[in-house]
């Protein structure tokens, strides 16, 4: 049996991982789009179908891509597709899109339960100070 390098936020819908893992989970899993989130990544043509929603590292005021990003990886979701998406090393990034995921999709009910469950699937994930403060005022009364 293989170590998958990436994860499964919610079973056989979301996975979550670095930008590595992205070969690996289009041939394991049956991904319809992968969300790139990484600012510093080229917007390239790919032989997958892939969307740059790049979200900047180490940066204040990220509300606007954060909630964007999240609204992308649920819309595919609420429209059946299999969703994966990561930045480069699927820690800080990820992480925050998969707790804003959690969050909108009533997963969880708080920031705090939403991160347990996505440090569950990802112990790897990380969130930032900066990152949590965004999602905060996306999710005030979580």
């Amino acid at each position: 049996m293989t170590t998958k390098n990436y994860h499964e936020l919610i079973n056989d819908r979301i996975f979550i991982g670095g930008a590595d893992d992205v070969k690996e989970a289009l041939k394991n899993e049956k991904v319809d789009v992968v969300y790139d989130l990484r600012a510093e990544s080229p917007n390239e043509k790919s032989e997958y179908n892939r969307v740059h929603s790049p979200i900047v590292d180490d940066a204040a005021n990220q509300e606007e891509s954060i909630k964007k990003s999240i609204d992308h990886v649920v819309n595919a979701y609420n429209e059946g597709k299999n969703v994966y998406f990561h930045c480069q090393g699927g820690s800080n990034r990820t992480g925050t899109v998969a707790i804003g995921t959690l969050l909108a999709l009533s997963k969880a009910s708080t920031i705090e339960e939403a991160e347990e469950i996505a440090k569950q699937a990802r112990p790897k994930i990380n969130v930032k100070p900066e990152m949590k403060e965004a999602l905060k005022k996306i999710y005030p009364n979580g």
